[in-house]
């Protein structure tokens, strides 16, 4: 009995490992053409985000709402980057957890610094 208990969860690990395994980026090269179209991306998503913390119509929101707001406003330009991925057969895995980790990070400091500017017009410094 203590066998076939084994034996399931053996085979059980070996089924998760080999579903794993085929969402894995293994060791595949990318082009300097890919990586400047990468690069690209990223910068016109931040440069989308920098413009929108701009508008004026964000300082009148709360700051978490004028991120979340701000935010899905430069999601488009965020697919982009996930389409040069695409191209390149890179794991939708992979260029997700990519994305993401870029949205989390550009989210924390916007919010960051609107959260700064909100309590700087409430101390009546702007």
């Amino acid at each position: 009995m203590k066998k076939l208990f084994f034996l399931t969860i053996l085979l059980s690990a070996v089924t998760a490992f080999a579903d794993d395994a085929k969402n894995e980026w293994h060791n595949t090269v990318l082009t300097e053409a890919t990586m400047k179209k990468i690069q690209e991306a990223k910068y016109d998503y931040r440069k989308c985000v920098v413009e929108e913390m701009k508008k004026p119509a964000y300082q009148q929101l709360e700051s978490r709402k004028a991120t979340e707001d701000l935010i899905k406003q430069c999601e488009p330009t965020l697919a982009k980057m996930r389409e040069v991925y695409t191209e390149e057969n890179v794991p939708g895995v992979v260029a997700d957890r990519h994305l993401k980790q870029m949205r989390i990070q550009t989210t924390r400091t916007v919010l960051q610094e609107l959260m700064f500017a909100e309590a700087a017009r409430k101390a009546g410094q702007q």
